[in-house]
C-alpha cells in the first residue's frame, strides 16, 4: 500500500472534530432498555411492526413490542441468564428478532448477531467465537435447515433434555430455542434438546416484571450491547463489539440526519435485508421507531412480494441496496407497480425512474463502517449539492477524524490523500479476542483501510477502499465511483469494477456486470454512457458480462473482489486489450 497525494496545505494537519456530543439535538436515553421503554411509551397505541406471511398479516403496536420484549427478557432470566451472557440470534427479519434484541438487553445480556447465510463451518466458528450460551433461531431459511446443521455440529442435541444440553465442541452453548417458520411450513429438524419458542417464553411467566425493570435500570451506556461479525471477504469474520450508547445514539440521530417529517410523511420503513447487518438494524429501528413510524419486515427478499408490500402497506421509506432495486426493475410486476407512497428513497434512483414515483426528498451522502455502527460523517438529507460539493459530510457530534499516511500512520497535511482513521462515541470497543493495540492506534483511532482527504471546511472526501483502489497509468480510480455510475444504467442487475494487472498501465479498469435477464446490454453503448459520467481515465477499458453464479460473494452479498479480479484476468489473458498502453 502506498500513500497518495492531492492538494496540500502544509500549515494544518488533517484532523477534523465534530461538535461536542452534548450539543447534539434530539437525543434520548442512551441505553437499549431505556430507548425501547421511551419509544414504546411515547408512541403507545401506534402500529410498530408488520409482517406478511401465509398465516396472514401480523401487526404489533408499540405496546405489543414492549410486552413481547419483556416476555423474552423474563424467559432469559428464568433460564439463568446473567449480566453480559451472550445470546445468539439466527433469524430472518421477523418481529421476534426485534423483541429478542430488546429483550436480551432488558435481561442484562448481549446480543450476538449471526448471519442466516452461514455455512456449517461458518456457523460453528461464529458460535464458538461469539461464546453463545443460548441460541434463538429460525428452524429453516429457504433450503437451509439450521436444525440439521446444529445436530451435525453436536449429535447430543438429539438426546439431551431441554436446558441440559452440553457440548465440548460448542463449550458455552447450553440452550437451543427454535421458532416456527414464517412460511407456515415446519420442515426443519429438531432434536429433543431444542425448545419451541412458545415453551421458552412460558419459562418466564413467574418472573416479576419489576425484576426486568431493575435489570434494565442497571444498564449503563458503556456496557456491551451487541456483537456483529464482519463479512470476512479475505479472512475469518471479526467479532465487532458495540456498546449500548452506540446503538442508542445512532437510533436517535437517524430521523434528524434523514430530515424526517413524521407529521406530513410518516415513516413506514420496508426492509428485506437481515438485521444481522449492523447498518440495517441501525437504520430501520432508528428511522422507524424514533419517529413513531412502523417497520414493515420481509423475511426473505422477493422482488414481486416487495412491490406488492410497497403498495399495500404504503411504504414511504424502503431500505435496500442497488442490486435489490435492479431486481425490482426486472420483476414482471414492475410496469404495473404503484410506488406513489415512496418519500424517503435511499440509493434508489431506479425506483424514482418509475412513472408512479415522485418525491422532492433527497438523500445526503454519509461515511461509516460496521466498526462505527454505520455513519460517523454525514450530510443531512435535503442539503443542496453545492453545499457539500461531492463530499461525505463532516464528522457527527462527538466524532474525530484524521487522515494518516497508510505506511507510517503519521497525520498528513490538510488536503492530502491518505487513510481515514476515526474515533468517537459509536466506535466499537474492540474485536472479540483482540487486544486494544490490535484494534486501535496509540491515540485510540480505528484505521479504516479507506482512502480519502479532508478540506479546510472539515468535509470528508472518500476515495474507496485503499486495498481496492485501481492504479492505472499513474492515476487512482475508486471502483465505487464507477459502480455508482453503472447503477444508473437500465438492465444492469449488479456491477463490480476491478483492476486487472497490465504491463504498461499497471492496472486496467475493468467493469464486471451481471445483466438482468433478457436485457441485451451492449458494451459500446455502456462505454459511451460512462464517458458522459466519468473522467476518461476512469472509464473501463473492458466490460465483461457474467452469470450471477459466477460472482463469488460473502454471506451478506459483498463481492469477493480478489476472486472476481482473478476471473477477469483469466478472461482477458491474451487479448489485444492487454497489449494496449
Amino acid at each position: 500500500m502506498t500513500s497518495v497525494s492531492g492538494p496540500v496545505d502544509d500549515s494544518r494537519p488533517s484532523i477534523v472534530h465534530g461538535a461536542p456530543l452534548g450539543e447534539e439535538p434530539g437525543l434520548g436515553p442512551l441505553t437499549i432498555p431505556r430507548y425501547v421503554r421511551e419509544v414504546t411509551h411515547r408512541h403507545a397505541g401506534r402500529e410498530a411492526v408488520v409482517m406478511h406471511s401465509p398465516a396472514g398479516r401480523l401487526s404489533w403496536r408499540y405496546d405489543d413490542l414492549w410486552d413481547q420484549s419483556v416476555a423474552v427478557a423474563k424467559a432469559l432470566i428464568a433460564a439463568g441468564v446473567g449480566k453480559d451472557d451472550r445470546i445468539g440470534i439466527l433469524m430472518t427479519n421477523r418481529p421476534e428478532y426485534l423483541a429478542s434484541v430488546f429483550g436480551i438487553a432488558l435481561a442484562g445480556a448481549v446480543t450476538v448477531s449471526l448471519s442466516t447465510f452461514s455455512t456449517l463451518a461458518e456457523l460453528e466458528y461464529l458460535l464458538q467465537a461469539g461464546a453463545v450460551s443460548i441460541l434463538l433461531y429460525d428452524r429453516q431459511v429457504l433450503k437451509k435447515d439450521f436444525g440439521a446443521m446444529l445436530a451435525e455440529l453436536e449429535p447430543a442435541i438429539a438426546t439431551a433434555a431441554p436446558g441440559t444440553f452440553r457440548s465440548t465442541r460448542l463449550p458455552f452453548l447450553r440452550r437451543l430455542v427454535a421458532l416456527d417458520n414464517v412460511t407456515g411450513e415446519n420442515t426443519g429438524t429438531d432434536g429433543t434438546a431444542v425448545e419451541r419458542w412458545a415453551d421458552f417464553l412460558g419459562l418466564g411467566r413467574s418472573i416479576p416484571e419489576d425484576l426486568v425493570e431493575a435489570r434494565a435500570a442497571a444498564a449503563k451506556p458503556g456496557d456491551i450491547g451487541a456483537i456483529f461479525f464482519s463479512s470476512g471477504t479475505t479472512s475469518l469474520p471479526k467479532g465487532i463489539i458495540h456498546t449500548h450508547r452506540a446503538f442508542a445514539l445512532q437510533w436517535w440521530r437517524w430521523p434528524r440526519i434523514m430530515d424526517i417529517d413524521a407529521e406530513r410523511f410518516p415513516v413506514r420503513c420496508w426492509t428485506g435485508n437481515g438485521f444481522f447487518w449492523s447498518g440495517n438494524i441501525s437504520m430501520v429501528v432508528g428511522n422507524a421507531f424514533s419517529s413513531g413510524g412502523a417497520a414493515i419486515l420481509q423475511p426473505i427478499f422477493q422482488a414481486d412480494e416487495a412491490l406488492d408490500l410497497i403498495k399495500t402497506e404504503r411504504i414511504s421509506f424502503p431500505i435496500g441496496r442497488p442490486h435489490q432495486w435492479a431486481r425490482l426493475e426486472a420483476s414482471e410486476k414492475w410496469a404495473t407497480a404503484d410506488l406513489s407512497s415512496l418519500r424517503y428513497v435511499t440509493y434508489g434512483s431506479k425506483l424514482l425512474d418509475h412513472p408512479t414515483a415522485s418525491t422532492t426528498w433527497t438523500q445526503g451522502p454519509a461515511f461509516g463502517t460496521t466498526e462505527t455502527l454505520t455513519i460517523m460523517t454525514a450530510v443531512p438529507a435535503n442539503t443542496p449539492k453545492e453545499a457539500y460539493r461531492g463530499s461525505f459530510g463532516r464528522p457527527l457530534p462527538g466524532n474525530t477524524l484524521k487522515i494518516v499516511d497508510p505506511l507510517t500512520g503519521d497525520v498528513v497535511p490538510l488536503g492530502q490523500r491518505g487513510e481515514i482513521a476515526i474515533k468517537g462515541p459509536t466506535l466499537m470497543t474492540g474485536y472479540v479476542g483482540k487486544t486494544l493495540d490490535q484494534c486501535f492506534d496509540a491515540e485510540g483511532y480505528y484505521r479504516t483501510g479507506d482512502g480519502g482527504h479532508v478540506d479546510d471546511q472539515g468535509y470528508l472526501f472518500w476515495d474507496g477502499r485503499l486495498t481496492d483502489m485501481i492504479k492505472t497509468g499513474g492515476a487512482n480510480v475508486a471502483p465505487q465511483e464507477v459502480d455508482d455510475a453503472l447503477a444508473n444504467y437500465p438492465g444492469i442487475k449488479r456491477a463490480q469494477t476491478v483492476g486487472v494487472p497490465h504491463d504498461t498501465l499497471g492496472e486496467m479498469v475493468v467493469a464486471c456486470i451481471i445483466p438482468q435477464e433478457g436485457a441485451g446490454l451492449d458494451e459500446a453503448a455502456l462505454t459511451a454512457f460512462l464517458k458522459g459520467q466519468l473522467a476518461s481515465f476512469k472509464v473501463p477499458r473492458a466490460i465483461l458480462f457474467f452469470r450471477e453464479e459466477e460472482f463469488a460473494v460473502t454471506g451478506n452479498e459483498k463481492v469477493k473482489t480478489g476472486i472476481l479480479r482473478d476471473l477477469a484476468t483469466q478472461r482477458l489473458a491474451g487479448t489485444d486489450l492487454m497489449k494496449v498502453a
